[in-house]
């Protein structure tokens, strides 16, 4: 089955995994493991698309938890300067910002151990906003109880992100604020409350593989797997217990998307933390792995994510912007302005779900191949027709042979 073949009503449910069986899969010669993840992602998506997702921390610092990696704990002296929750209004400025510059995703981002009631006020008047622009929405804020969960999907939020960070059994190790059940029960509040997962977590924290493997088999394992699984490289940050923490090797980190990719087909795998100090041709290793979800804000953490540098990557990688959630056929490019990505009327899928125009009913569609969003103004890739019209013309040798 072709990757615009594949359903879009979400991530299938698959049978429990175990530890043996994704512990043979990091064994696996590394050219055999990318050819099985390459071969997984084509099912389901197109693998030349990319999500952009744009990400803005909306209260920085002062967080209490005592995360070994976290330069927002207020327990590290790292230099973060402490930023309270953001009106709402200049919230949506940003994201009007981000939605010009061509992001389909709006992700924020408040250092909470969890949210009062009256910050969730205000959580939900920026959901309501930024779905008002047609953009999809996420939100991370720490636990959740099952009220604040519901009011958030009520507000219309798509996405929660809250992350396992780690295998159970090396935890306590990396956070002792918090427990492995405390994350558990807000994923759980979060689904019963009807939205969207965003969970992953973080290699590099001088795990070993089998935490690793750890790790992957709790997000593929749980009831239904993320829709989002962000894969955070660690960032080294002084004043943090994990600042002189060893690197780990790049082949294992691209050995770890493309395990992701295998065990959770149909869910977006994201680069997140840690990609700017990733080299061109490890990130392109693992886009080929089934890495398929980039941030492009201004900030992720301590680190930015130059727009530019994106840039040139995707054009030389042949690479384009994924266009909204809903996977469509793959279209011909034409030279058109990022904006007009940003249609309304003809959602594809619920016409409340912001999620964007339909392929058949907006023109603007057809260009999105070849287009790539910079955060800091907006770009046109070149269109990579002739490299569609020679696929074309193979598929349809194919069909007659």
């Amino acid at each position: 089955m072709s990757w615009f073949a594949a359903s879009s009503g979400g991530p299938v449910n698959r049978p429990r995994t175990n530890r043996a069986y994704v512990a043979a899969l990091f064994d696996l010669p590394f050219n055999d493991l990318l050819f099985q993840a390459a071969t997984v992602h084509r099912q389901h998506f197109d693998p030349n698309a990319v999500q952009l997702s744009q990400l803005l921390s909306i209260k920085t610092g002062a967080c209490p938890e005592d995360c070994s990696y976290c330069p927002q704990s207020a327990r590290y002296k790292t230099g973060l300067e402490r930023e309270r929750l953001m009106a709402v209004e200049s919230v949506l400025e940003k994201a009007r910002a981000a939605k010009e510059g061509g992001a389909t995703r709006y992700c924020m981002g408040a250092a909470w151990r969890s949210p009062r009631d009256k910050d969730v006020d205000q959580l939900v008047e920026m959901v309501k906003g930024v779905r008002a622009l047609g953009m999809e929405t996420c939100v991370t804020a720490g636990m959740l109880s099952e009220t604040q969960a519901q009011r958030l999907s009520e507000a219309g939020l798509d996405y929660y992100n809250h992350n396992l960070d780690t295998a159970p059994e090396h935890y306590g190790k990396i956070i002792t604020t918090r427990t492995y059940a405390d994350r558990l029960d807000t994923l759980r509040a979060v689904r019963q409350a009807g939205m969207k997962v965003c969970c992953g977590g973080i290699v590099g924290l001088g795990e070993e593989r089998k935490h690793r493997v750890g790790l992957l088999v709790e997000l593929a394992n749980l009831p239904t797997p993320p829709e989002s699984v962000p894969i955070n490289m660690l960032v080294k940050v002084p004043g943090t217990p994990l600042s002189d923490t060893p690197a780990l090797d790049p082949i294992e980190f691209v050995r770890t998307i493309a395990v992701a990719r295998i065990l959770m087909p149909t869910s977006h795998v994201r680069l997140s933390a840690g990609r700017q100090q990733m080299t061109d041709e490890l990130q392109s290793l693992c886009f080929f792995a089934g890495a398929n979800s980039i941030f492009c804000g201004e900030k992720l953490l301590t680190t930015d994510n130059p727009g530019n540098r994106d840039a040139m990557l995707f054009a030389k990688l042949g690479l384009h912007a994924e266009p909204h959630a809903c996977p469509a056929k793959p279209t011909e490019a034409v030279e058109a302005p990022l904006a007009e990505l940003a249609v309304d009327e003809g959602a594809c899928c619920d016409p409340s779900s912001g999620c964007g125009p339909s392929p058949s009913t907006s023109p603007a569609r057809s260009a999105v191949d070849g287009l790539l969003a910079e955060t800091v103004g907006g770009f046109i890739d070149i269109a990579r027709r002739q490299a569609v019209r020679r696929t074309r013309r193979l598929r349809g040798a194919g069909q007659r042979d």
